[in-house]
């Protein structure tokens, strides 16, 4: 076991073994999903949240490795590369104490302290540093030359050598970011031209704003940052400036006198013009990078409950994209999510051809067998939820039946988006946008994770302030929770698409697309044996894969199971003891129930493994979603302009973020539930007690018409 494998025990508080056993598996090119799932024997059972720390962790010490390879090599072509600095930057492991460390070393720009030591005055600032000449004007005397025309001009060439060195001085900066830590003040100031802009009046709240840095929430922060960048805040933060330099001054001034003097100016120069700065920069930075990283987690969180949303299943749907001018755009698929027909109706305001549109969309129920209907959340959806309410009541009254589809709101975040993209037009090549934008919401009923898996995450509705962070660092958090979300579902190897498949593990977007095209080539598969013949999908690949891809009606019947190929022997073993088949073993829950699993441990499959196969035999390739479930608008409600205070209305939560959720409550403008609203109780975090697309009743706080704000509470509500 390496230095890597005890840092991340020690900052994970997980044991040595578990850790040294994951890095060699993500070594190995094992993903998070396949060892969770399938290593939990070596892992010793971790999960996939302790993986993922364990691989993070791992590549930040990996690059801090490199950059001390980078800094060693650098010190080391300077010759000064002693075996004591040596250790110091091979012990460490802190890339800001690194970096303290390299500081003096590192290649300098043009500074003044740099040009006074160009003209001869670094052995003038080591006589004064050392702070026993009592009269520094006179040695100054001897450095006086053409490149230093007096003595005044001496002792400030020194002094700028003894700030820089100050500067350089790990101990002192770390008195600064003591400070900063204890006590620093972020502030945030309008710049006064821009008070008066329509632009700037969403960050009116911090036109004139304090507060301890320490106690600034993470989308307090990403607001001013994103204002600042705006070019209409200014956004300081800053320490008690006269406590710093009065401890710089205690540690590098030594008694009373003319030297000490000097080198207390150059304590206070330094700290003003370098030191103070530089830390200003690394905790800016830091507390960007705290907030980014909390803005990523919500974000995360948010589209790991969007992706797992219920889905309606293979069922025959319609697709309902509402409009006024332009008509509802109405698509029609089958079980599959083929698209069968598409036409527009008008049954609002300018034309409002309401019987026209009635007859067709009884029309298009009764001619397609259409099971359920999904209504885009967008422009005119409460209008077009009621008309297509009124209609089915027809469709009824007219077909003297009961067997009615299903109403269901979908939200339309990114539909536009996915209609307009590559994707799209590779999907339907003939279809222009709307019927794209269609196709995409009754898709989304149908399985939302993979509808969604083709567009940006970032385009999906979810999140804080996700354009404002790192991001590379939201890619790397997205694109794990996408694939945690893909390999936790499972996938149906013969009706996935290329965009759902390079999300399975092992997989990735070249041998997705070899799948679907040997799929066209091959037809149907028929078992996951087959995935061996798919062009360059080798051993590890299917070794990563085979487990999460579905073959419903296989001739195996492992093959529609999470029982992994390398397993199946285990489970054939079990069906020879029980006198059946494996086919028999799965249907028969009396003769599993009579299994002693303990009598299949060996030295590659333990209990945690053979638990796995039990549940799975229990219920083979169960989805893990539930069901989606119907939801009705307030019917007197239909516009913000309906709302009064008081009024208790049903919701569904659309949003969660760090000061509350958002509930669309069918006036076109989504409300928030404050944190401070949330429960008659203290709640630290609003995704303890909501979660996304959740029924929710509330009660109405505040309308602001002007602002287009609605505030409500849960407070008090029955839920």
């Amino acid at each position: 076991m390496n230095i890597f494998t005890h840092l991340i025990a020690e900052s994970t508080h997980i044991s040595e073994k578990s850790v040294n056993a994951t890095i060699i598996l993500l070594d190995e090119g094992c993903t998070i999903p396949f060892i969770a799932r399938y290593r939990k024997e070596r892992t010793g059972n971790l999960n996939e949240i302790q993986i993922t720390q364990i691989s993070e962790q791992y590549e930040r010490l990996k690059e801090v490795q490199k950059r001390k390879e980078t800094i060693l090599k650098s010190i080391r072509e300077q010759e000064k590369l002693t075996p004591e600095l040596q250790k110091r930057i091979e012990d460490c492991w802190d890339s800001t104490e690194l970096e303290d460390i390299y500081l003096p070393y590192k290649p300098k720009r043009h500074t003044r302290a740099e040009i006074a030591r160009q003209k001869g005055l670094e052995p003038l600032a080591t006589l004064i540093m050392l702070q026993r000449d009592s009269a520094p004007q006179r040695a100054a005397e001897r450095f006086v030359n053409d490149d230093v025309k007096d003595t005044d001009e001496a002792i400030a060439g020194a002094k700028d050598i003894i700030a820089e060195q100050i500067s350089e001085d790990q101990q002192a900066r770390n008195t600064v970011r003591r400070e900063y830590k204890r006590d620093a003040v972020i502030t945030s100031k309008v710049i006064k031209k821009k008070e008066d802009d329509d632009e700037a009046q969403k960050y009116r709240s911090y036109f004139d704003f304090s507060k301890p840095l320490k106690r600034v929430s993470s989308h307090q922060l990403l607001a001013m940052r994103r204002g600042e960048a705006a070019g209409i805040l200014r956004v300081t933060i800053s320490a008690d400036d006269e406590e710093c330099i009065y401890r710089l001054k205690r540690q590098f001034v030594r008694g009373n006198g003319p030297c000490q003097k000097i080198v207390g100016e150059a304590a206070e120069d330094a700290f003003k013009r370098l030191i103070d700065p530089s830390i200003e920069n690394e905790f800016a930075a830091l507390s960007k990078d705290q907030a980014d990283e909390e803005a990523i987690n919500v974000f995360a969180e948010n589209l790991r409950q969007l992706l797992l949303s219920p889905p309606i299943g293979q069922k025959r749907t319609m697709a309902v994209d509402p409009g006024y001018a332009n008509g509802c755009k109405i698509a029609c698929l089958d079980a599959q999510g083929n698209l069968l027909h598409h036409e527009i109706i008008f049954p609002h305001p300018p034309k409002r051809y309401y019987a026209q549109s009635t007859i067709s969309l009884m029309r298009m129920i009764h001619d397609y067998k259409i099971e359920a209907i999904a209504i885009g959340n967008g422009t005119a959806s409460r209008e077009t939820q009621d008309f297509v309410n009124d209609a089915i009541k027809e469709y009824q009254r007219q077909y003297k039946t009961d067997k009615l589809p299903s109403v269901f709101v979908v939200s339309e975040d990114g539909a536009s988006i996915y209609s307009a993209s590559e994707t799209a037009r590779k999907e339907f090549p003939d279809e222009d946008v709307t019927t794209r934008g269609a196709v995409s919401i009754g898709r989304r009923l149908m399985d939302p994770l993979a509808e969604l898996v083709k567009i940006d995450p970032k385009n999906l509705g979810v999140g804080q302030y996700q354009h404002d962070v790192d991001q590379k660092k939201l890619k790397h958090e997205l694109d794990l929770t996408v694939e945690s979300c893909v390999n936790q579902v499972g996938v149906d190897l013969n009706t996935a698409s290329p965009h759902l498949l390079q999300y399975v593990s092992g997989l990735g977007p070249q041998l997705a697309k070899n799948i679907v095209d040997y799929r066209r080539d091959n037809g149907a598969f028929t078992s996951r044996a087959q995935l061996r013949k798919v062009p360059r999908l080798g051993a590890v690949a299917y070794e990563q894969c085979a487990g999460f891809l579905r073959i419903p009606g296989a001739r195996n019947p492992l093959d529609n199971s999470a029982v992994h190929p390398e397993s199946y022997h285990v489970v054939e073993a079990m069906a020879k003891d029980s006198g059946c088949t494996v086919a028999e073993l799965i249907k028969d829950k009396e003769k599993q129930k009579h299994i002693d699993i303990k009598k299949y441990v060996t030295a590659e499959t333990g209990l945690p493994t053979l638990t796995d196969i039990m549940q799975e035999l229990d219920k083979p390739g169960r989805d893990p979603r539930g069901a989606v479930e119907e939801f009705h608008f307030d019917e007197h409600v239909h516009s913000i302009d309906d709302l009064t205070e008081g009024m208790e209305l049903p919701g569904i939560v659309t949003n969660i973020t760090n000061f509350g959720a958002f509930v669309d409550v069918g006036v076109h403008q989504d409300g928030l539930v404050h944190i401070s609203q949330m429960a008659d109780k203290f709640v630290s975090d609003p995704a303890k007690v909501v979660h996304l697309h959740q029924h929710v009743r509330v009660r109405v706080i505040e309308v602001d018409d002007r602002r287009h704000r609605i505030s409500l509470s849960m407070k008090g509500v029955a839920q």
